[in-house]
This record gives structure tokens, C-alpha cells and sequence, in this order.
């Protein structure tokens, strides 16, 4: 069942076999963990929202029209699902939608002003950048994931790292 394509999981799922969405969940977690990561900015808050994710898609799947675009139906989940954590922990006062959370306990300067140039990009640019570094993610993988070309995906990570490397450049970083 490991080596299932998620069309013939995403059936089983939603004939009722819970083993099904068990592989289905154990295959994207990683990847909702960094989607949710990329918008919360904070690792543990983001596995909250990969579990809240999942246990909206467990309930919501009977609903999804196209079983070929699982990865993306989900991924809209997540999406929202750490959205809506995040108005929580932030008492609802988001300036352009998106207000990270600052994780208390980081002191290194460095690790700080790199977050910050993470916050500076648009959701979409932060989320590849989270799925292909922080996660590991192949274009291929983050593809199915996103439900966008390999090339899409290209172009929004070298504008992300451009973007970000003009942000640290102006904080002191050398190109080094």
C-alpha cells in the first residue's frame, strides 16, 4: 500500500478505509508541516496546523470533486487551517494578512534576520521556499503538492532568493 498512487488511496479513503488516509497522511505531513511553517513561523504551531489540517481533510473528503488533486485540496486546508491559527494567537491583528509569530526563544541574530527576510516574501514565495529547503521537497514534489509547473515553481524561488538576499544585503550580510 506504501507505493499506492493517491487517486486509488484518495478512493479507498473516501469508501471508508481508514488505513488509506493513514498513508495518504503520513505522505503529505512533512509537506503541511513546511506549508503551515512558512506561514506561522514557528515549527511547533505549524505540526498543530498539519494535525488540525488532516482531521479537516479526514472530515471534508467526500467532498473533494477530483481525487487526482488531493495534494492541492489539501495543501488549501493547511493553507487556512494555520491562517486561522494564526488570527488566534495573534488576537486577530494581522497587517496584510500574514503576522508571523515570533518564537521567543530565538536569540541568534542571524537566524532572526533571515526570518524576518522569510516574512518579507509573498505567501507563495514563502511556502516553496519552505517546501524545497526546509523540507526537502524535489520541483516534482512540490508540483503535486502546490498544483503548479516545475517552471512556476523556478521562477518564484529565484525571485524568493533574490528578493532575500537583496533584504540581507541591506541588513549587513555579504555575498559570501
Amino acid at each position: 500500500m506504501a507505493n499506492e498512487p493517491d487517486i486509488k488511496l484518495v478512493k479507498a479513503a473516501i469508501e471508508g478505509d481508514a488505513d488509506s488516509f493513514t498513508q495518504l497522511a503520513r505522505r503529505y505531513y512533512p509537506a503541511m508541516v513546511a506549508i503551515a511553517h512558512s506561514i506561522l513561523g514557528d515549527r511547533d504551531l505549524a505540526e498543530d496546523a498539519a494535525q488540525l489540517c488532516f482531521a479537516k481533510a479526514a472530515v471534508k473528503l467526500p467532498q473533494l470533486k477530483e481525487n487526482k488533486k488531493f495534494a492541492g485540496w489539501l495543501a488549501a486546508i493547511c493553507r487556512n487551517a494555520a491562517k486561522d491559527l494564526a488570527r488566534r494567537r495573534n488576537d486577530g491583528k494581522t497587517a496584510d494578512g500574514y503576522q508571523g509569530i515570533i518564537n521567543k526563544s530565538q536569540h541568534n541574530d542571524s537566524k532572526e534576520i533571515v526570518r524576518k527576510a522569510l516574512e518579507k516574501l509573498s505567501s507563495s514565495a514563502r511556502e516553496v521556499i519552505y517546501l524545497r529547503y526546509y523540507d526537502g521537497l524535489s520541483y516534482e514534489q512540490i508540483s503535486e503538492v502546490l498544483g503548479i509547473s516545475e517552471q512556476a515553481i523556478n521562477g518564484r524561488l529565484r525571485r524568493a532568493k533574490k528578493k532575500m538576499a537583496e533584504y540581507l544585503r541591506r541588513q549587513g550580510f555579504s555575498e559570501a
